[in-house]
């Protein structure tokens, strides 16, 4: 199955598979272009839509019974964290008179197989999505609406240091990225998940995102 990039980027698929799902969640941004955007609500409504697959994620990976203790309570937050910033995104969209896209269907594939796994995916996309996220910060034009995607932002850095730490990462370059946070462009988002990007042959996916 092959998903339109455009589509995608502006809310218009309506099934998302796994091997786009989990594309999506390493890459955020970097599938977008300026083109892709007419006004500040397609930006916030492509970020909706990231941050429902990302919700999802979560809610499927904590009903899968892989994690206890602290690990099982950690994640049920992040849970929420994620939860909240769709409808914060769903109401800001409404408040400056657009109408947010309707959540996709999504399938992650074996991304629940194992606690490593999920854990692992977690830590890739928190960590790729932040300076993805940092990146596409010119998008948006009106600067109220920049401060609150900020906030957003900071705590899904935060979600991505907790994952780190669950996992026995070291400090710097594990737990977190060192002393500032780096944003990355597009090509060097897209090289970082190409193996996401590539197809069924090359990822071991069932989808492909094209242009």
């Amino acid at each position: 199955m092959q998903i339109k990039r455009k589509n995608f980027v502006r809310g218009d698929t309506t099934t998302v598979p796994s091997g786009v799902a989990i594309g999506a969640l390493n890459n955020r941004f970097g599938w977008a272009k300026q083109a892709d955007f007419d006004s500040d609500v397609d930006v916030l409504n492509y970020a909706l839509t990231l941050e429902y697959l990302e919700a999802e994620f979560y809610r499927q990976g904590n009903a899968a019974g892989l994690l206890s203790g602290k690990e099982a309570q950690y994640l049920a937050a992040v849970q929420k964290d994620e939860e909240s910033h769709v409808s914060t995104l769903m109401d800001t969209v409404q408040k400056i008179g657009g109408q947010p896209v309707a959540a996709p269907a999504v399938d992650f594939g074996d991304a629940f197989s194992s606690r490593d796994k999920y854990l692992t995916l977690s830590h890739t996309f928190e960590n790729v999505g932040v300076q993805a996220y940092l990146g596409a910060a010119g998008f948006i034009s009106d600067k109220a609406i920049l401060q609150a995607a900020a906030g957003i932002f900071g705590v899904e850095a935060r979600h991505a240091a907790i994952v780190g730490n669950l996992l026995g990462l070291k400090a710097e370059g594990g737990v977190y990225m060192g002393a500032t946070e780096t944003p990355l462009s597009e090509d060097e988002v897209l090289a970082a998940v190409q193996p996401f990007l590539a197809g069924p042959e090359a990822a071991g996916g069932d989808a492909a995102v094209t242009l």
